[in-house]
């Protein structure tokens, strides 16, 4: 694997970093091709040519045999949302491991919406959002949840002072809010579907941001197979 310190920063205090990469878009014309025992040293016209008949057609299996490797740090809300096309995906060679707060006691960092960020509920969906609510209503639920986020702190803080195991005094800490870090190695094919599937109209504006760099940091080593996969997302 070819190591990479590519990073883009998401939402208020979010990244993603591009650890690892294997592969490029010759590994997937060269996968499709060895059923005819071929292989290209240099990716070409009739290589392009191939991955996208491949793409349109739905021939995914040579897209697995190129991997990416991401360090993610986001809120729980999102982690959760990112874990089941992990947990759910018919897509090989994923793999997540995630830090916890049974182990490491770093100081809890929590997302805030600002007070111009929060969203209304749809009229007719069951998922998504609306338009911003009134700036003045988004004020009051930008300092409830700050002041709601330092009680679980200080509650917290002082199970762990008092001898609390740090696995049961984050029960304190409210959760969905709070960012957590983890490792994601999938298969390009894993890749294309996530971004495709969480830059959808309807994803939660959270986890779009995090697809949107996804794709950003895949496309620079695989313009033409992440151009292909990811169409109908753009659309």
């Amino acid at each position: 694997m070819a190591k990479s310190n590519e990073f883009i920063s998401v939402l208020d205090q979010g990244y993603i970093r591009l650890v690892n990469v294997m592969g490029s878009d010759l590994t997937v014309a060269n996968a499709a091709r060895v059923s005819y025992d071929k292989e290209s040293f240099e990716l070409d016209e009739k290589d392009e040519k191939l991955i996208r008949f491949l793409a349109r057609e739905g021939h995914t299996s040579p897209f697995r045999h190129a991997t990416l490797q991401f360090e993610v740090y986001a809120p729980l809300m999102v982690a959760r949302q990112w874990w089941k096309y992990v947990v759910g995906s018919d897509h090989t060679m994923d793999a997540w491991n995630e830090s916890s707060r049974r182990y490491v006691t770093e100081e809890p960092t929590f997302y805030i919406p600002d007070n111009d960020e929060w969203r209304s509920k749809p009229a007719n969906s069951k998922q998504g959002s609306g338009e911003p609510i009134d700036y003045s209503d988004g004020k009051h639920f930008t300092g409830a949840l700050m002041r709601y986020v330092d009680d679980g702190l200080a509650m917290y803080e002082k199970a762990i002072e008092q001898g609390i195991a740090p696995e049961q005094a984050r029960l304190f800490l409210p959760a969905y809010g709070m960012y957590v870090r983890w490792y994601w190695t999938a298969s390009l094919q894993s890749v294309a579907h996530f971004v495709n599937q969480r830059l959808a109209h309807d994803a939660q504006a959270e986890i779009q941001a995090y697809a949107k760099a996804v794709n950003a940091l895949a496309v620079e080593h695989f313009p033409v197979s992440i151009e292909e996969l990811t169409k109908h997302a753009k659309g």
